[in-house]
């Protein structure tokens, strides 16, 4: 079992309880860690033996694309796309960071990580 890891990346999305996050957006991160068995891929040296990175990319910013209110929601909608389309992904692990939340004071981030054992 391998741990494959996609980490920082970055998003312009319109998720937040408060209407002004819904029109003006903010930056998010999402940091991704996939356990999967790579050991075919390690001997045949074929992406189709593996999980294809740029998918996992296209899968999440898919979803970082559709309005949430809740980090929650639009986390376990990643996750569930993962389980949904990539049969390779035993298990993973996400976290989800909006930076400079409106929390009425500083603040560089908040985070939520979930876990999904699929």
């Amino acid at each position: 079992m391998s741990t494959i890891s996609i980490e920082g990346m970055e998003f312009h999305a319109y998720h937040g309880c408060l209407p002004e996050e819904q029109v003006i957006g903010n930056k998010f991160i999402i940091d991704l860690y996939i356990e999967t068995d790579t050991s075919k891929a390690e001997e045949s040296d074929n992406l189709e033996d593996t999980v294809n990175y740029s998918e996992v990319y296209n899968l999440v910013k898919k979803e970082m694309d559709i309005k949430s209110k809740l980090l929650e929601h639009v986390g376990r909608r990643i996750l569930n796309s993962l389980k949904t389309n990539l049969s390779q992904v035993e298990d993973a692990r996400l976290k989800v960071s909006k930076m400079n939340p409106s929390l009425g004071g500083p603040a560089e981030n908040v985070s939520l990580t979930l876990k999904y054992d699929v």
